[in-house]
């Protein structure tokens, strides 16, 4: 790996690695900012779901900046916004002042995945790519380990807003970093207006083979980052029972765990279908899996509870393989606004499942700030059997499928 690419690869990783830390910051802050503002757990869901909301909002027009001015310029000026964000965020004493500005975060933090991916393939060559990605995602994953146990030492001697002037001054410093340190690239331009992107997503968004190969991984990702980034902190304490400190602990593990899962089912995958088996397939299998886990953490299993996170952190991140299974059915012009459309819906249903949870816990009385087992397990349970049903579409024959993968077979000969 040459100086530049490393460049490449650790000032991105950075960028993405402050974006996982603002999704989930919220789980250590969580029984804090409940206390002080007097949130419900319907408040809460709201609070922290428009970090989601504005990310899905700001994908497609980032992906025009990114095309017009580059990785570099658009992350470090976007991470401007999400420092501003997490200042306002801190400085709050109004749930209101609070929403405005963990939508900023979600606007600033938008383009870090797609600008590092974009940069990657811009400084290696093609079938370097898998793996930079997937270590790309597993340095992201470090920042659902560090809102587990390392921000809860934190908050035992800094107050949570002390903490928000940190990540601000974190997320400037890594702006600075990429504006100063990241190589140039020269972009193309004529690249496709704001107007046409949208046409692009909606053209995706009509076609039953895209909806074939998302209907489950949108639903188990949905599910996994809704609860990964918030509600997971509230089951560990309110239905096991666990102190906070081991409640982080666990949290960190999933997050350690989701980092080996992003690496190691991309090896895997790829080494499978030298042997036959589809990736689609193997897709659906580690997405059925993660079900499984969650049916088993609902029935109380008697596991060792690290076990138990650690496989839903394994499996929780196995839906990300249908963006390549996009590349088998959909040609090169259309790949990268399947995965716009896929991020995007994504990020939605994280939105709404994170509001949803918190409305349907609210329906129960809370006592000292913990809502009973009954309330989880039917929020969870909902989740599950939505799960369940996009898994059974998942799985049904189609005919649009066949017909799409033919499609592009016939394309790239």
């Amino acid at each position: 790996m040459s100086s530049t690419q490393l460049r490449v690869f650790l000032l991105f990783s950075a960028g993405y690695f402050v974006s996982y830390v603002f999704r989930g910051v919220n789980l250590g802050f969580a029984p804090l900012i409940t206390h002080d503002l007097g949130l419900s757990a319907a408040d809460l869901g709201l609070l922290t779901s428009l970090y989601f909301l504005g990310f899905a909002g700001a994908q497609i027009p980032a992906g025009v900046l990114l095309d017009h001015f580059g990785s570099r310029r658009v992350t470090a000026g976007t991470l401007l916004f999400a420092a501003a964000g997490i200042g306002v965020f801190g400085a709050a004493h109004s749930i209101g002042t609070m929403m405005l500005g963990r939508l900023l975060i979600g606007v600033g933090v938008s383009v870090c995945l797609g600008a590092a991916f974009k940069a990657l393939a811009q400084h290696f060559e093609a079938a370097r790519l898998p793996l930079m990605n997937g270590l790309v995602m597993a340095v992201g994953g470090l920042g659902g380990v560090m809102v587990g146990t390392p921000l809860t030492w934190v908050l035992t001697f800094a107050g949570w807003r002390a903490v928000c002037v940190g990540l601000g001054v974190l997320t400037i410093l890594v702006a600075l970093a990429l504006w100063f340190g990241a190589p140039e690239t020269r972009e193309e331009r004529g690249h496709a207006s704001l107007i046409s992107q949208f046409k692009g997503t909606w053209h995706i968004l009509k076609s039953p083979a895209f909806w074939k190969i998302a209907s489950f991984s949108v639903v188990t990702q949905g599910v996994f980052y809704a609860m990964q980034s918030l509600w997971v902190g509230a089951w560990m304490r309110d239905v096991m029972g666990l102190a906070p400190r081991e409640a982080a602990a666990q949290v960190s593990i999933l997050g350690f765990a989701m980092m080996a899962g992003c690496v190691g089912f991309g090896a895997a995958a790829r080494g499978l279908e030298r042997r036959g088996v589809s990736l689609y397939a193997f897709c659906g299998v580690g997405m059925a899996l993660f079900v499984l886990t969650q049916m088993l953490i609902m029935a109380g299993v008697p596991l060792p509870a690290g076990l138990l996170w650690a496989a839903y952190g394994i499996f929780g991140g196995t839906g990300i393989l249908s963006y390549a299974v996009m590349a088998r059915h959909f040609p090169a012009h259309l790949i990268g606004r399947a995965n716009t459309t896929l991020t995007l819906i994504i990020f939605l249903l994280i939105f709404g499942f994170q509001i949803g949870v918190g409305a349907v816990l609210s329906r129960w009385p809370a006592s000292a700030g913990r809502y009973p087992a009954a309330a989880h397990l039917t929020a969870w349970g909902v989740l599950v059997a939505l799960q369940v049903a996009s898994a059974i579409w998942y799985v049904l024959p189609g005919r649009a499928l066949a017909k799409s993968g033919q499609l592009q077979a016939e394309h790239q000969s």
